[in-house]
């Protein structure tokens, strides 16, 4: 996957369009999906910055699948101790990934991919 390194390197380029789809997508997915609370920043703190990560997919012959825009927070920037505990991204780990590759091997199973465009983790 390639892809611009900013979002003024994406808007300037000749396919601002389909990264402007993208972007406009991600936010309405967040917005649809109540990801967030537009809250007061208590007096004193700053908020924990994000940026947009911005990558073309492309399908097994080359050809543009799409264009995926994401929006991260930047979580290298909390502090231990300053809500640090209230954010949770979960990421698979490798070894995940080579046990349950091993238990397909030896059970001689089939294994599929699967692109999810968008998920998230519902408390209830």
């Amino acid at each position: 996957m390639d892809g611009p390194k900013s979002v003024t390197e994406a808007l300037s380029s000749p396919r601002k369009d389909e990264w402007m789809k993208a972007m406009k997508e991600e936010l309405e997915s967040m917005k649809t999906n109540k990801v967030w609370d537009l809250v007061e920043l208590p007096l004193g703190r700053r908020a924990i910055g994000n940026k947009w990560v911005l990558k073309v997919k492309r399908k097994a012959d080359g050809s543009i699948e799409r264009y995926k825009a994401r929006l991260v927070v930047k979580g290298f920037s909390q502090e231990v101790g300053i809500y640090y505990e209230e954010i949770f991204l979960p990421v698979v780990k490798f070894t995940t990934i080579r046990l349950l590759l091993a238990i397909v091997a030896r059970l001689d199973l089939e294994l599929h991919q699967m692109d999810v465009k968008i998920a998230f983790l519902v408390e209830n």
